[in-house]
């Protein structure tokens, strides 16, 4: 089936069309007239086969038939399971057409909501080698008899781990420019800020309250859609979908919208619908990749969210400065629209819970067998939204409070995230204030972010290609905290860029050597996001998920408070002394991150939460 057929049936486009023409078009294979469930065409292939070869096997044809029968209709694996059954079909089988999953010890299944534990490690390493040979996966049965419904074979097109290099590469660009929208859409109001404060005639703060709570509306959002994308029958797709859909309409009435409050409200509402690039970016990233390979596609992906705050002042400054304000949020139209349009037509769900309950739904309808289920679908009966959102909500409050390394972690990234959003506040001070820039110019110098990002981007998968990855496959998985030696030296980089930035600040000295010691906060910031991301899984793996939508909170709430408070610290203290109290706090973390390193063996295994 050709690739970009399959891409564009699995998207919401396909799957819309599908809807509305019941089916006829943008068919699935079991839907194609003619088709034979794989493993029931094997194991007839099979029994011919065996039939035919009186030598080696002089087994009667009706013994054969049944000890096929037995194996796949067996319950799933465990201390009542009949060996000789499966035995008996091994040795008829070919390694590679037929191959019998024991479910009690692996899976070729794989979800994203599985624990990050070496167990899995090791159980992706033996799939991929059963993927390097293609075979037959033969479903089992259940003690209350289902059938679950699995990949057809270990070469399955439809598992988002075997899809091509391409196809991979193609929901890559769009989850991370899907991202850099959603992000770029918050800081890009920056410019505006003046404008906003003459024409609705109010003070500094309260127009910065346009992207306050913007920053607030994405970071409570992952609280709702984190959950929501872990619900089978749902999945990926519709919350992305739809909510970019309702962000992108909202654009026009937040640019056209001409009294204060009412423009508040909407860059709240337009920062909520945004936020599922933040709150499931990552999950579509590990439902495609491997754990070796996952860590550079959540550098792309986290390197899209760090950049392109700094790149919105640049975006919409010159339009600003020669235009009015408005053009700023035009300018998030121009963005979305196109985006959601490649969404729509290319986006495919990633989600293997969703897949294969989609499967088991077209199965049933072939074969008329209402005991064909996927695993997901069986699980999903047993949960319903409301309590996965509340175990959702309450398990990272509980945990947080519980434990102390999520308490630091959480607290010592609100602490970095809150001053790069402060960065919006001083910059104007400096840049314009100090050095005689322009609203246009200005955003020039937010470029030293993304320089700082390209450069941290460049250590952190250098340590990962050249060391980690290397060492994984000589040694297997070592201890969490070994994911977090490159922060050891990057959290040293924060405080000193900022120390660096804060008392070059002056008349007398070029700007550019400010801007120079600024570099080394995002190259710090950037490794030591990447080092926690990976660590907090790992350590918590079963809460992973409600853990990062819990520090998007945390962070994202800080960021709000930030941008406020950040003017009034930088006036009345000055920006040596502002930027120093808050580099302050970053010289503690440093502490904080090493004793994390040193001491995390011993708080997980005091904490009822984290994986020894």
């Amino acid at each position: 089936m050709p690739a970009l057929y399959s891409v564009v049936r699995d998207a919401p486009f396909g799957q819309l069309v599908r809807l509305v023409t019941k089916n006829k078009y943008f068919k699935y294979q079991e839907e194609l007239e003619g088709f034979e469930i794989p493993w029931q065409k094997a194991i007839k292939e099979e029994k011919e086969r065996a039939i035919e070869q009186s030598s080696p096997l002089s087994t009667p044809a009706d013994d054969i038939e049944k000890s096929i029968g037995d194996a796949i209709n067996a319950p799933a694996a465990g201390p009542h399971h009949d060996q000789h059954d499966l035995e008996a079909l091994r040795q008829m089988a070919t390694v590679r057409s037929i191959r019998t999953i024991d479910r009690a010890n692996k899976t070729l299944t794989r979800e994203s909501t599985k624990p990050w534990t070496r167990e899995r490690f090791e159980a992706e390493q033996e799939e991929q080698a059963e993927r390097a040979q293609s075979a037959i996966i033969v479903p089992v049965k259940t003690a209350e008899g289902i059938t679950l419904v699995d990949w057809y074979s270990t070469t399955d097109e439809e598992n988002p781990q075997n899809w091509s290099s391409g196809r991979k590469a193609l929901v890559t660009a769009i989850i991370f420019f899907y991202t850099f929208v959603a992000y770029a859409a918050s800081a890009i109001y920056t410019p505006s800020t003046e404008g906003v404060m003459h024409r609705f005639n109010v003070s500094l703060t309260a127009a910065s309250l346009g992207l306050s709570l913007y920053v607030l509306g994405y970071g409570t959002g992952p609280m709702l859609f984190s959950p929501l994308s872990e619900i089978p029958i749902i999945g990926r797709n519709p919350p992305y979908i739809i909510t970019f859909g309702l962000f992108t309409i909202l654009a026009v009435p937040t640019a056209l919208v001409d009294n204060f409050a009412g423009l508040l409200v909407l860059r709240f509402i337009t920062g909520f619908m945004s936020s599922p690039a933040l709150a499931t970016g990552g999950a579509t990233m590990q439902d495609m990749y491997s754990l070796l390979k996952l860590p550079y596609a959540l550098t792309v992906w986290v390197a899209a969210a760090f950049s392109a705050p700094a790149l919105g002042p640049l975006l919409s400054g010159f339009a600003v400065m020669n235009k009015n304000w408005r053009w700023s949020l035009w300018e998030i139209l121009w963005m979305a629209g196109p985006m959601w349009l490649v969404m729509f037509f290319f986006m495919p769900e990633t989600s293997a819970g969703t897949i294969l309950l989609r499967r088991a739904q077209r199965l049933r309808k072939l074969t008329g067998d209402a005991n064909l289920k996927s695993q997901s679908e069986i699980d999903q009966g047993t949960k319903s939204f409301a309590a996965v959102a509340a175990e959702a909500i309450w398990m990272p409050i509980e945990i947080c409070m519980k434990d102390p390394a999520v308490l630091f972690t959480n607290i010592y990234t609100s602490c970095i995230y809150g001053i790069y959003y402060s960065f919006f506040e001083v910059f104007p001070l400096v840049y314009i204030g100090i050095y005689g820039f322009n609203i246009g110019t200005l955003g020039i110098v937010f470029l030293v972010i993304i320089i700082g990002c390209v450069i941290g981007l460049a250590i952190y998968v250098g340590y990962n290609w050249f060391y980690l990855e290397p060492d994984i496959k000589k040694n297997g998985l070592r201890e969490q905290e070994h994911r977090l030696v490159p922060a050891l030296f990057a959290v040293i980089l924060l405080p000193a860029g900022m120390f660096w930035f804060g008392w070059t600040s002056e008349s007398s000295i070029h700007w550019i050597v400010p801007t120079i010691g600024l570099t080394l906060f995002p190259i710090g910031a950037f490794i030591l996001f990447q080092c926690i991301f990976m660590y907090l899984p790992l350590t918590y793996p079963q809460y992973a998920a409600s853990l990062f939508a819990a520090n998007d909170l945390c962070r994202s709430a800080f960021a709000a408070g930030a941008i406020l408070y950040a003017h009034p610290l930088y006036i009345n203290l000055g920006i040596g002394k502002g930027i120093s109290v808050l580099a302050g706090l970053l010289c503690g973390g440093i502490f904080g991150v090493w004793a994390l390193w040193w001491y995390g063996g011993r708080l997980r295994a005091s904490s009822k939460f984290a994986q020894a």
